[in-house]
This record gives structure tokens, C-alpha cells and sequence, in this order.
């Protein structure tokens, strides 16, 4: 159920767009009779047309192909979707040039919306942190309707792939380690997209990426080779690309790896056997910017012609900015080395996602100024912005409460090189405009304390810096303030596509800096801004306070200053584990659990442990502190067996033992005691995150059944298997409270 402010946010995006907003009919039987009628009268060339795309003029997010041909491409029929195009007047321009063609085909315009279009909101890993699908879904439908405004049609996003190495710099597009978590938000994004289906103007196709275990590359070094098991890849790498899939995701784009030997964009196991045959995909598949040429560096494909062949055989149904397609795919079926068949419906597909958007109809129904001006403005975005942002912010540590601060205090020092950083509040892949205006945490603070609290600052350090020069004015700064409060982590450039990094820890001499502001003796609170889990283990064990605040967008400042001093109570917990050390990684909660596990940290003897080091992380997933206390008591099962059609009710009893109004993440985890396929030490199975009042309680109710004890065996099948299973209810996946027992019989 919607929260009431959640709710409200959703009224308040919705608002803007509802005057203008259009719905098209969509029945899929005429749209296939339109299709076959089209299709009929177009020429190979111009089927091959449907199946590229082509970058526009600004903003590039990959290696662009010189092309001053292009719009005579786009007027001869010869492109079938823009990407980097974007606003209402050069949409209906570009649009414009189409309509000029022979058949008059529209355009699909596409842009890499991945946490917000006009409103910049939290990057999606910080999203994820919120564990909120609410507010993840009310993001991404904010996004979509300020791109549809502005005459998108087409967002590359969500990314689903689950990550477990923080080196690998793209894990900030995702939801991080698990794929139950991840198949939610998964879910919750691509609702928010496509809102009440494709058609209507506010609504903009998703993207699922990238298909398959990109998120697994080796040594986390991005594009780098992919190896696993499929048994791995079924359990844990696919569960999120399904979930999007049977959310109604419109299409889904492949992946820079290879998998097992073969690149995904030449994968016919990953999109012809599983997507579009076991899974029924009836959408289309677009390749990553240029990876069917990239086959051949691969060592995949001898050239370009080869490529061509290889992907649409494998089902990759259109080439993103790599002019394969259009440079060989007529050769190809000419050749007799493609079929037909195939051309022709990777067209259909195309086709289908055009005449269910209505372009055909009206192919400039998503151009329109004014609807574009009063959207862009709509005023309940930067709401809808703050509030994803709090909920994002995650407390790590508060020792002896000394957050929330009170609004009384005298004077606060904001010591660090992000205290009064605006463009690295964006973060990494968002959308740039000029004159933007990003909230600070400094403009934050000076926006929430009254006047007769001094705030003052000082840099300390730059991100990078080895130099320490500027730590006498940052100390001096700190001793004439109550409380110190450093911003310290990454530049927002340091972490997304191409940004793998092999040392995790925080940059340059940021923690020396904190270690000096520590021994001036006063209180201090250290915000750490980045888009990975770091390693900043001298901070962790002294810091008085840390928050984790990610990149939070438009609304940072403001939203790290409503938890700051206590407007909001933080409630986030961590989607990934942080590791201690870049050689635990990976490092994740549901492991296995060996043959030799540790199960006495005295007995490290012959044992799966390091000698240096132990194997649990700095902080677990589904870890995060409040300002307030809980109790998660009285556990209680209906039943302690249950048959393979029935179900067992969980009940345990949540209560607010302290001061503040809060909310809390109750979190289920299961244990598979013995089986065919050895199974994790726990796996997140069902969680709820509930908000009560001091000294309120609420009855918790889980159910377990079929499903939830569900695995692939190692036919690859989706089974149950009687046995005994462990039930294990907590606030992070370390922290377990409650525990029993229960079998499932035959």
C-alpha cells in the first residue's frame, strides 16, 4: 500500500502531465494486421533501416561513428531510432525528417534516463537503499514523465544486473547483491516507466539491461570476460531480468561480456533460447553502443559482415551507434547467409513497440512545448526528489546519539572537499542541462539552520589530493565549532561505465584528514558521497556519526539536512555489503557454506577463513541504523510443517522502543538445510518495512510456501524438495533476532 506522502507525491508528478496526456488504443490484433499491411510494402533496405540506430549531436555515452549523412539516412528510411536526441522543438525537427521517407516510418527517440530526466534523483543503488518500491517506483515515474514530455520515447533503464563487486564502476546503476531485493525494484522500476501502459504520453518504454551477467565481470574490471555456471546464472543473475519481463518491460538491451565464451550480442542461448522462447519475449532486443562490432576484437567474429550474421542469428534485433546492420545485413540476406525470416521479425518487433506507442498515428504526440514547459516545472518533482533522497540516506554509525543535531546548536563546521559540491550531487549518468541547480550540503545546512547558528567551512583536501597543506585551515575551522561535519568520498565522474577501480578506499588524503579532524576532540559526523560501497575502516571505528548518502541529485543538500537534524528519521539499509578489505571481494551475505566452515572465530585452523583478515564484511547487507530503537519479538509459525501446496503463516511482533517516529525493515530470511544443489547460508525471502510512532507496535505477517523454497536443481529445473529448513527474521542479514525450524514434506 502507498504511503500517504508517497501517494501524494504521486498525485503531485501526475498532475502536471494529466491535462495533456493521451492514451492510444492498443489492440494487438489490428496493430499485427498493420504491421503485416506495412511490411508488405517495404524493401529489404528499409526493413534493415528499422534495425539501427544512431547517436545524436550531444551528449554522447559511448565511442561515436562519424556519419554527416545521417538525417539523408533518416529521409532515405534508413534509421529506425535516435538515441541523444531529446527536447520537445529538436525531436519534432528530427521527426520531422522521417516523415519525409518514402513510408513515412516514425522514429523511436532514446536517452539514458537512469535516476531522472529534468529532476535529477538518487542513483539507483542509492535508491535501492531505501528498500522503499514505492518510492523507487514514484522515481522512475517522475523520469518518465519529464521525458515524455520532452519527446523521449525509449529509456535505456532499468539496469537489473546484480553486482557483488564494488570495483566493477556501474554498480551504482543497479540494486545491488541479491536477486530477490533486486527483482522488486526490478519490478517497481519498470512500473514507473511505462505507467499505465505504452500509449499513453507520459509513459516511456523500458530498457532492461544488460542481458546477461554483466555485472559479474572478472576481477570487476568493466566489459571484461564473464564466466559461471548456468547454474549460477539461473538462480542469481536472471530472477531480475524475468521480473522486469513479467512487469511488461517493452525491451531489453544485451551486454559488452561474453558469457561462457561467447559475447552476449552474438549469445543465441541467452536472447533466442531463454528470452524470446522459454520466457516469450515479444518486445526487441537492442545491442549496447557498438557491441556486435565489438565480436570481432572479441575474437568472436573475423569482421563486420560476420558480426552482422552472428547477432541477428542470435536474436539482437537492432544495432545501437554501430552501423553493422546497416553496412551488411542486405549483403547478408542477398548472400543467402540470413534468412529472411529473421529480418522480418526482428522488424515485426521493432514495429509492434511503435504502433503500441502511437507514433504512427501521430509521430509527434510526444513533442509538445507546452506540455513539455509545464511538466519541467512541475514543482512536486523536486519534492518527489527530496523525499527518494531521504529514504536513501543510510546511518551507519551513531555512537552515543549524537544525531540528530538540534537545530540550536551554536556553530557547525563543514569541513571537506564535497561540503560545497553541487555537480558531483548528480552523480554519474545523469542527464546534463545548463544553469542547473543541484543543492549542496552546504546550501543544505544554510537552508535548515536558523540565524543563530554559525555555519563556516573549509576544503581540508581536494578528492584526489596527496598534498596536505590544507589541513591547518580545516583544523583551525573545526577547533572554533561545536561540530565538525566532513564530506568526504568520490567525484561523481568516478564511478558508472568505464570507471572500475582497483582500490576502493576513500581517495587521496581524505582520511588522513578525518583523522585529524578527530583529534581536535570535537564531534564529528562524516558523510561519505559515492556510488559504490568504499573502505574507510579507521573512520568506521572512530567517527562519532556516519551517514552513507550516495549521490542523492537535485534535492541532496536539503534531504541530507532533513536528516541531519532529525526532520526525517534515517531508514535505509545497505543492498551490498562493504567489504573490510578489496581482497574479500566478492563479498556477499548468501554465500555457501563449505565444507570446513568457521564456526568458532578462535578455530581459524584448517578452516575457509583468511588469517588476517575475518570473512564478514565492514558493514552486511540489509544493515542500517535509526535514530530510534526496535524490538522485533514473539515469533510465532501456524505451523511447523507445511505440504507442497500448502503454507505456513509467520507473525512476529515489531514495536518502537524509542524516542522518534521511525520505520523499520523487518527482514526474512530462509535457510535449505539439506539438498540436491547445496544451498546458501540464507537467502532473503520476504521483508517489510513498517512505520511507527514511539512506543507503537505492529503485528508483522509473513507467509511461506511453494515459492519461497523454491530452487534450480541441477537440471536447471525449479523444484521443491522435502526437508528441514531454518526461518530467521532480523534488521540486516547479521543481525538475526528471531529463529525456528519447519519442514516441508511431500
Amino acid at each position: 500500500m502507498l504511503s500517504k506522502k508517497i501517494l501524494a507525491l504521486f498525485c503531485l508528478v501526475n498532475m502536471s502531465c494529466s491535462v495533456f496526456s493521451q492514451q492510444q488504443s492498443t489492440n494487438s490484433a489490428d496493430i499485427e494486421k498493420k504491421i503485416d499491411v506495412l511490411m508488405a510494402k517495404m524493401t529489404l533496405e528499409e526493413k534493415v533501416g528499422q534495425l539501427n540506430q544512431f547517436t545524436g549531436d550531444r551528449n554522447a555515452t559511448g565511442p561515436v561513428t562519424a556519419n554527416s549523412s545521417k538525417y539523408d539516412d533518416i529521409k532515405a528510411g534508413k534509421v529506425g531510432a535516435m538515441l541523444n536526441v531529446r527536447g520537445a522543438a529538436d525531436t519534432r525537427m528530427v521527426q520531422e525528417i522521417a516523415m519525409q521517407s518514402r513510408l513515412k516510418i516514425p522514429l523511436l527517440f532514446g536517452l539514458d534516463v537512469i535516476h531522472g530526466y529534468r529532476t535529477t534523483f538518487p542513483i539507483p543503488l542509492a535508491e535501492a537503499a531505501s528498500w522503499d518500491m514505492d518510492a523507487i517506483e514514484l522515481s522512475a515515474r517522475t523520469a518518465a514523465t519529464e521525458a515524455a514530455a520532452s519527446g523521449i520515447h525509449w529509456t535505456f533503464a532499468p539496469m537489473v544486473d546484480i553486482s557483488r563487486d564494488p570495483r566493477w564502476g556501474r554498480v551504482m546503476e543497479g540494486a545491488g547483491e541479491d536477486p530477490y531485493l533486486g527483482s522488486l525494484i526490478a519490478r517497481a522500476r519498470v512500473k514507473g516507466f511505462q505507467g499505465k501502459g505504452l500509449g499513453n504520453t507520459d509513459a516511456v518504454m523500458a530498457c532492461v539491461k544488460h542481458f546477461a551477467a554483466y555485472g559479474a565481470a572478472i576481477a570487476g574490471r568493466d566489459y571484461n570476460t564473464v564466466d559461471m555456471s548456468e547454474h549460477t546464472l539461473w538462480e542469481t543473475y536472471l530472477p531480475p531480468f524475468k521480473a522486469a519481463l513479467d512487469a511488461g518491460a517493452a525491451t531489453f538491451m544485451n551486454s559488452f561480456n561474453e558469457f561462457n565464451g561467447v559475447p552476449a550480442t552474438g549469445n543465441s542461448y541467452l536472447q533466442r533460447d531463454i528470452l524470446k522462447n522459454k520466457w516469450g519475449f515479444t518486445g526487441f532486443v537492442v545491442s549496447d553502443w557498438g557491441s556486435i562490432a565489438e565480436m570481432v576484437p572479441h575474437g568472436y567474429a573475423k569482421n563486420n559482415y560476420e558480426a552482422a550474421r552472428l547477432a541477428i542469428t542470435a536474436g539482437s534485433d537492432m544495432d545501437l551507434e554501430g552501423y553493422v546492420y546497416t553496412a551488411n545485413l542486405k549483403k547478408l540476406v542477398e548472400d543467402k547467409k540470413v534468412s529472411i525470416d529473421l529480418i522480418n521479425d526482428a522488424v515485426r518487433r521493432v514495429l509492434r513497440k511503435k504502433f503500441e506507442m502511437g507514433l504512427f498515428d501521430d509521430p509527434y504526440r510526444f513533442s509538445n512545448p507546452e506540455r513539455e514547459k509545464k511538466v519541467l516545472e512541475n514543482p512536486g518533482n523536486k519534492l518527489a526528489a527530496r523525499s527518494v533522497a531521504e529514504k536513501s540516506i543510510v546511518l551507519l554509525k551513531n555512537h552515543d546519539y549524537l544525531l540528530p543535531l538540534s537545530k540550536t546548536v551554536r556553530s557547525i563546521a563543514v569541513i571537506g572537499p564535497l561540503g560545497k559540491s553541487n555537480i558531483d550531487m548528480q552523480g554519474a549518468w545523469s542527464v546534463k542541462w545548463d544553469n542547473d541547480h543541484l543543492v549542496s550540503l552546504y546550501e543544505g545546512l544554510q537552508n535548515k539552520v536558523g540565524s543563530n547558528t554559525k555555519l563556516t567551512y573549509a576544503q581540508g583536501c581536494g578528492i584526489t589530493d596527496t598534498s596536505k597543506k590544507g589541513f591547518t585551515e580545516a583544523i583551525k575551522t573545526a577547533n572554533n565549532a561545536d561540530v565538525v561535519i566532513v564530506a568526504v568520498g568520490e567525484s561523481a565522474d568516478m564511478t558508472g561505465e568505464a570507471k572500475s577501480r582497483a582500490s576502493l578506499h576513500l581517495p587521496g588524503v581524505q582520511e588522513s584528514l578525518i583523522k585529524a579532524l578527530k583529534a581536535t576532540g570535537k564531534p564529528l559526523v562524516v558523510l561519505v558521497m559515492a556510488g559504490r560501497p568504499l573502505i574507510f575502516n579507521w573512520t568506521a571505528g572512530h567517527a562519532n556519526a556516519i551517514l552513507y548518502t550516495w549521490w542523492l541529485g537535485s534535492e541532496a543538500g536539503n534531504a541530507m539536512a532533513d536528516v541531519i537534524f532529525g526532520d526525517y528519521d534515517p531508514s535505509a539499509k545497505l543492498p551490498m555489503s562493504f567489504p573490510r578489505a578489496e581482497g574479500q571481494i566478492p563479498v556477499f551475505y548468501n554465500a555457501k557454506n563449505t565444507g570446513r566452515p568457521v564456526r568458532n572465530k578462535a578455530d581459524l585452523v584448517y578452516k575457509s577463513a583468511y588469517i588476517d583478515l575475518p570473512n564478514s564484511p565492514e558493514f552486511a547487507f540489509g544493515y542500517g541504523l535509526s535514530y530510534t530503537t526496535f524490538s522485533i519479538t514473539d515469533l510465532k509459525l501456524s505451523n511447523k510443517k507445511i505440504t507442497q501446496d500448502g503454507k505456513i503463516q509467520v507473525t512476529c511482533m515489531l514495536k518502537n522502543t524509542g524516542k522518534y517516529a521511525g520505520a523499520e525493515v523487518v527482514q526474512l530470511y530462509i535457510h535449505d538445510k539439506v539438498a540436491s544443489v547445496t544451498r546458501p547460508v540464507k537467502e532473503l525471502k520476504d521483508f517489510q518495512k513498517i512505520f511507527l510512532k514511539p512506543g507503537e507496535s505492529r503485528e508483522v505477517n509473513f507467509t511461506i510456501d511453494k515459492e519461497k523454497l523454491s530452487f534450480y536443481n541441477q537440471q536447471l529445473e525449479w523444484v521443491t524438495e522435502p526437508g528441514n529448513f531454518s526461518l530467521m527474521i532480523g534488521n540486516s542479514s547479521d543481525h538475526i533476532l528471531l529463529k525456528d525450524n519447519f519442514e516441508l514434506t511431500n
